[in-house]
């Protein structure tokens, strides 16, 4: 089947490698207009930009601030016009030691807070306003197989603040389906991308890869082609529901 996203216009957090560049090919190749979001990968954000075509633009923010955050969405509409798209895949994951100070433990909480649960809430909420005065849009965001199933003790706040994320997708499904807003949750497992492997580097590949059903490690294309099906309108009744995309390490 052939997806055609054209006249779409989608904002992709997090946009500049990993997860998110691969989301943005391919809603790219899918016909949509894509904003690509970046924080700090300037050079990446610009070699994909490259490979996406005349009608994508690319706008830079850092998550952890709330004005940047604002003003990125009013970027956004203000150059490329009303988004029918929202894809929350920007997060970090930062390892918090238990036995670790205080103050270390609550800076990583904080950041991971701020970046993965409160600044995409605070773009679902001025997707929400801007989509409800118009035809409706769609929502998804990226949150995680340790939603559900937990983490390691040092990544406890990581799955915190992407159960928060589940919450978020569903009540914005059961609250504003009448409107013609969907709103969908992918969670993933490992994905070869740099904040995984970080991960990996503590403990280890092997680890990684005896968790999970299949034989390799899930790649960023893999999530890709779901998110094109979940904006392209024919999955709308999937509404509120999540996505496991984790190879079998976790079902539900």
């Amino acid at each position: 089947m052939n997806i055609s996203l054209k006249d779409q216009t989608i904002l992709v957090t997090g946009a500049s490698r990993g997860i998110g560049a691969a989301i943005a090919l391919a809603l790219a190749d899918a016909g949509a207009s894509v904003a690509i979001h970046f924080n700090q990968q300037v050079e990446q954000a610009e070699e994909l930009l490259q490979k996406l075509g005349p009608q994508c633009q690319m706008f830079q923010a850092n998550l952890e601030k709330p004005e940047e955050v604002q003003a990125l969405f009013e970027s956004v509409r203000e150059s490329m016009g009303k988004l029918t798209g929202l894809v929350n895949n920007a997060g970090v994951a930062i390892s918090c030691a238990m036995e670790g100070s205080d103050e270390d433990w609550l800076t990583g909480w904080q950041k991971m807070m701020d970046v993965n649960t409160r600044a995409l809430g605070l773009l679902c909420k001025k997707a929400i306003q801007q989509m409800t005065k118009g035809t409706g849009g769609r929502i998804v965001n990226i949150s995680s197989r340790a939603a559900f199933r937990g983490d390691t003790a040092d990544y406890m706040g990581y799955a915190a603040s992407k159960g928060a994320v589940v919450a978020l997708t569903r009540s914005i499904a059961r609250a504003y389906g009448k409107q013609n807003i969907c709103a969908f949750n992918i969670a993933p497992g490992f994905v070869r991308t740099d904040m995984a492997q970080d991960f990996m580097d503590q403990y280890g590949e092997d680890f990684a890869l005896n968790d999970i059903a299949l034989n390799q490690l899930t790649q960023p294309k893999d999530i890709a082609p779901m998110v094109v099906l979940l904006l392209s309108g024919l999955s709308d009744h999937a509404t509120g529901a999540t996505i496991d995309m984790n190879a079998g390490s976790y079902v539900h």
